[in-house]
């Protein structure tokens, strides 16, 4: 992801695309809530930054997950 910086203004972490999944409740582009996505452009530049390390860390949970689901052995070729 990304690396903030921890002066100016942080860039929206919006990249156009824009599908809320229903399940996690995340954008399935920037990896927001509903509220942070309404909240952004009221935020301060401080918050915006704990928004980015709420996404970093998602992010790298759904890694985690995906990294964990396609080397789980189902009886296949090892």
């Amino acid at each position: 992801m990304a690396a903030i910086s921890a002066t100016g203004t942080p860039a929206s972490p919006c990249i156009n695309i824009c599908r809320m999944n229903e399940a996690s409740g995340l954008c399935e582009g920037c990896l927001r809530t509903i509220d942070e996505i309404a909240a952004w452009s009221a935020l301060d530049d401080d918050a915006k930054r704990a928004v980015w390390n709420a996404i970093d860390t998602r992010h790298a949970q759904w890694m985690a997950q995906r990294f964990d689901s396609t080397n789980t052995n189902h009886g296949g070729p090892q």
